[in-house]
């Protein structure tokens, strides 16, 4: 174990000689076997058992349990999964892949499994230690290469927890190679009105804040652009949007984080497309060596929000959605009238999984249509 590891062992992921007591240890937890046994299906939870105890290094768990699962879990809620543009990732460097955030689980999931298919080394990934309610799931997501964001401090607090993370960050990147993902936002954009936040960029500086733009540079950035055919938690994103509406003080419970990770999961997505785009880094190189800190930000969120615009993939959906916002028929040669009446029927079936009070379907309806004509909406203006 290298000093780094030490410097870093409250938010990095499992040392391959950790693996085997953190997988004893998920076995013993009952709340463990309840959450996965259905997920494992058709193996047993003895079988299942066995297979991760076999399992010696984050490698072996991604190959042998991870893979197999997610592989199953895409047949059954995907009709297909394409990943685009490989070439822009140098095998000889790590690279920061930002993304826009739909799914809590399943964009930096899915995209592992579109690397594991091509032979590439699999991102580490950033999540919130919010997500961690039980400690299975904390042990669980180190296991699969996962680095802890912590949120839960204090104002004192967030400076220096935010400049550990970026010293991680770039440790993983310029010192190890290891490529990370990391959403462009905290939370998912749940009117997929997708916005790279400059606190982000911001924490990602304070590894050498006198030299910000340089300091991104190191990075490495690759901007990826996710697209969900249909999003299975649209309706407990409206819900949200109303709740919020009706009463500003609204929050998120555990619950709620819990059904929003299981409805994605298990849901149906229709086709998803990961299209990553070229390295910014020649983008940066445009900007002033005397541009002022924010101003630099400013920019550089900008490029990476018009690299994810302009590589979304686009679906029937997503036109009619874009019309029925704007009252124009300008994509209707994009889809057909069975579609546009089909995507109707979905809106409503959506809408009446809802049950809240003072339930206003005519809210509810026009957020879920944003969902899915915003992507177009911004791409058009990326332009």
């Amino acid at each position: 174990m290298n000093n780094s590891d030490n410097q870093f062992d409250d938010i990095r992921p499992l040392n391959d000689n950790e693996v085997p007591e953190a997988i004893a240890q998920l076995l013993a937890d009952e709340r463990f076997k309840r959450a996965v046994e259905q997920i494992v299906k058709p193996y047993t939870w003895e079988q299942f058992s066995s297979m991760l105890s076999m399992c010696k290094s984050k490698y072996d768990f991604q190959k042998n349990i991870i893979y197999p699962i997610m592989n199953r879990l895409i047949d059954k809620t995907t009709e297909e999964m394409n990943g685009y543009g490989w070439e822009n990732i140098n095998e000889n460097e790590g690279n920061l892949f930002i993304s826009n955030h739909r799914d809590i689980v399943l964009d930096a999931a899915f995209f592992n499994m579109l690397l594991f298919d091509k032979n590439k080394n699999t991102t580490e990934i950033a999540i919130g230690d919010n997500l961690l309610i039980y400690p299975w799931i904390e042990k669980l997501v180190r296991l699969n290469k996962s680095f802890i964001v912590k949120r839960g401090v204090s104002v004192r607090q967030m400076l220096i927890v935010s400049k550990h993370l970026s010293d991680y960050i770039h440790d993983c990147i310029k010192n190890r190679n290891q490529s990370i993902w990391l959403a462009q936002r905290e939370g998912r954009a749940k009117n997929s009105d997708d916005r790279t936040q400059t606190s982000l960029l911001k924490m990602l500086t304070l590894h050498d804040s006198s030299d910000p733009l340089n300091t991104i540079k190191q990075l490495n950035i690759i901007p990826l652009s996710i697209s969900y055919e249909y999003d299975p938690c649209d309706f407990l994103k409206a819900k949200e949007f109303q709740l919020k509406r009706d009463n500003p003080e609204h929050k998120k419970s555990q619950a709620d984080d819990i059904e929003n990770m299981y409805t994605g999961l298990v849901g149906y997505k229709g086709r998803v497309h990961f299209k990553l785009s070229e390295n910014i880094n020649p983008l940066l190189s445009e900007i002033p060596s005397e541009t002022g800190r924010n101003e630099i930000l400013d920019k550089v969120a900008v490029i990476i929000d018009k690299a994810i615009f302009r590589n979304y993939s686009f679906f029937p959906v997503n036109y009619i959605a874009y019309d029925m916002m704007t009252g124009s028929q300008k994509f209707s040669p994009e889809y057909s009238d069975e579609e546009k009446q089909n995507f109707i029927n979905y809106i409503n079936s959506q809408i009446e999984k809802i049950n809240i009070p003072n339930k206003d379907e005519d809210f509810l309806r026009s957020k879920m249509i944003e969902m899915y004509g915003n992507t177009v909406k911004n791409h058009l203006n990326s332009k």
